[in-house]
């Protein structure tokens, strides 16, 4: 379990990013896959779940987490959310204690959001099309609408995610990341041109209001090391998902 020293002096709060070590899947969803979708046998990984509810202290019922399809779509969870509800989005936000949010992920960016003032948090799921459409940056705003979060108190933690040095796009996707705003994330090498979607989330909650010394990166690319995570360009499309997690206590 990997967890930020910037989440990690909050009173109150439970927060993690997982890896692919310490669960029960066989491969090719070696070992803690926690997600459903992807061909893992279902009594594995709600022992999965198990696991890793007993090690952030949550009760695995009140997980909400969601079918995540590539959109700036925003949820505000409610007490009657639990794990069996899986709202189609790509971002949760609460303020609800002991509700706790995860965003699964084998590349894409997880981004976990904390409102040490006002008391609500928020999980993204931060792929390119997400981060194209400023998932993050709509989130903060959400939260602020919701909460009265002001984005300068904001807290954010970028988890582990596929870097610009394994992310190689073609010209279509160049021109899509062009067309955002966004070329500055781009890069090119030996004729090829990489993408590095951190570099876009960091903007764009800056943007939004976060300072630089509120916003923590990750320090892995899930694609170098799939000895330690789920990455799906790296393993060919058929892997496990890791995730991140954090609740409020």
């Amino acid at each position: 379990m990997i967890t930020s020293k910037l989440l990690a002096e909050a009173e109150g709060l439970s927060h993690g990013f997982s890896d692919r070590a310490g669960g029960e899947s066989a491969a090719p969803y070696a070992s803690f896959n926690l997600a459903y979708h992807v061909g893992d046998d279902a009594a594995v990984v709600d022992a999965n779940h198990a696991l890793l509810a007993q090690r952030l202290g949550y009760a695995p019922e009140r997980l909400v987490h969601m079918r995540q399809i590539h959109s700036d779509r925003i949820v505000r969870c409610t007490p009657e959310m639990g794990f069996h509800s899986r709202p189609e989005c790509d971002a949760l936000m609460t303020d609800l204690l002991g509700q706790p949010l995860m965003v699964m992920v084998a590349d894409c960016t997880p981004v976990l959001l904390y409102d040490p003032r006002r008391r609500a948090v928020a999980a993204v799921h931060a792929g390119r099309a997400g981060a194209l459409k400023n998932i993050v940056g709509k989130t903060v705003a959400a939260m602020h609408d919701a909460y009265g979060s002001d984005p300068a108190d904001l807290l954010a933690v970028l988890g582990p995610s596929i870097g610009s040095c394994c992310y190689e796009i073609g010209p279509e996707v160049a021109q899509e990341v062009q067309a955002a705003g966004c070329e500055g994330a781009l890069s090119l090498r030996d004729g090829r041109t990489y993408l590095d979607v951190n570099a876009i989330v960091v903007k764009q909650l800056e943007a939004a209001g976060l300072t630089a010394g509120h916003i923590d990166l990750p320090g892995s690319c899930t694609a170098c090391r799939t000895d330690r995570f789920f990455s799906y360009r790296a393993e060919g499309g058929t892997t496990g998902r890791q995730a991140g997690i954090i609740m409020l206590k």
